[in-house]
């Protein structure tokens, strides 16, 4: 192994052949980036897009790195939260990337979580038919998932990540300082991904996950970096082998087909992208039991360890008509069934052709309830349920 810069502990290889690039993790390693990202990309002119907190904290540091390597810089902020991941932020992405006369030797740099991640991907994948980014994650979540493997999208009113395109960073740059800033519940919320990557591959590192949950979520170093490793490991492996999602990569979709679900209902405000994976997970582990696909206890030992780490694990009380709505724009459909990831116990997963109304079985009835008043026994819950459905106009002032 070629010398590493200074104060990197662990790299991972993705490889995809020419288009191959190089994860590292480390600590205290943001302030020499710069070197990195202007050798992987070749660009003498980078644009950081990120939200304001982490800007305000990182940006500098990673700002000093790119300018020592003799590029020319800029900076762009866009709004923190889920619900500027759509069409509506690309385009004024556009617009402020030919304001600073950004052309396709211009590299942008993705410096955030995993919202940041995606939508500087798409809007590289797509300015100029393509211009090279680098992965700079500062979440538990972008740096085991978003941030590796190319998939790169944008939401629209009638669910996530329908828009898209597969577009690889030329390097993904992971600093573990930067997840000290975290809120316990973004933290948590990120594990829920490293707790995925194990369900579906990995029983040994599920059991590890089990062991060192405390010390992991207070970023205890010897704990930490091993896990991210592996984690990031295990989604490098699944790429390099079906990297446009045609089987294998499909089993990465553990638990998203109701997160998905549940994040469209909330319009992408209500619970973090981790905590609806693992609400998602239980529900599928659920599933697979009642499916007979996974033996009995599975689901129990899924849902603690999620508990472990501060994270919900059930689907909130919403008319089963409102989830079936979500589920019938699921990207993954294909002849009208979704490609449902359930497991075969922990370490082992596959896919299972299900209609949406098998996917949601297993979902509680919402109780009736009469108006007061008078009026027709579920008239609320049905009316409720028309306003929660995806792909309606949304109320005024909301995305």
């Amino acid at each position: 192994m070629s010398a590493e810069p200074r104060g990197v502990l662990a790299r991972v290889e993705v490889d995809l052949g020419e288009r191959s690039y190089r994860v590292r993790i480390g600590r205290g390693i943001l302030g020499g980036a710069g070197a990195e990202i202007a050798a992987a990309t070749g660009s003498r002119r980078a644009i950081i897009v990120t939200v304001p907190g982490v800007g305000r904290r990182y940006a500098p540091r990673l700002l000093r790195g790119l300018r020592a390597e003799g590029l020319a810089v800029a900076r762009i902020e866009v709004p923190d939260g889920d619900a500027t991941k759509n069409l509506r932020q690309v385009e004024r992405l556009y617009a402020a990337l030919l304001e600073r006369g950004a052309d396709r030797q211009t590299a942008l740099v993705a410096l955030g979580g995993g919202m940041v991640g995606d939508l500087t991907g798409f809007t590289a994948a797509t300015f100029l038919r393509g211009i090279p980014f680098v992965q700079v994650p500062t979440t538990v979540l972008a740096m085991v998932d978003a941030s590796v493997g190319g998939k790169t999208g944008v939401n629209l009113a009638q669910g996530k990540n329908l828009a898209g395109a597969f577009h690889q960073p030329r390097g993904v740059w992971a600093d573990v300082e930067t997840l000290a800033s975290l809120p316990a519940r973004q933290r948590a919320a990120g594990f829920a991904e490293v707790v995925k990557a194990a369900a579906i591959w990995d029983a040994a590192l599920f059991e590890r996950l089990e062991r060192d949950a405390e010390a992991l979520m207070a970023l205890e170093t010897a704990a930490l970096v091993p896990v991210l490793r592996r984690a990031v490991e295990i989604k490098a492996e699944v790429v390099s082998r079906d990297e446009r999602e045609q089987g294998l990569r499909m089993l990465l979709n553990f638990g998203h087909t109701l997160a998905h679900a549940l994040e469209a209902l909330h319009r992408f405000r209500g619970p973090l992208h981790g905590e609806a994976v693992a609400i998602g997970m239980v529900y599928a582990a659920r599933r697979s039991e009642a499916l007979g696909a996974s033996p009995a206890g599975t689901a129990e030992r899924l849902e603690a360890l999620c508990r472990r780490f501060g994270l919900p694990t059930e689907l909130p009380a919403r008319a089963r008509s409102a989830y079936l709505s979500a589920l019938r724009v699921d990207k993954k459909k294909r002849d009208s069934r979704i490609r449902f990831v359930v497991l075969e116990g922990l370490g082992r997963a596959r896919t299972e052709p299900l209609t949406p109304v098998e996917v949601a079985a297993g979902i509680p009835r919402a109780p009736r309830r009469r108006r007061s008043g008078g009026g027709s026994p579920g008239a609320e819950e049905k009316g409720r349920s028309r306003r929660e459905a995806p792909g309606r106009r949304p109320a005024r002032g909301r995305t």
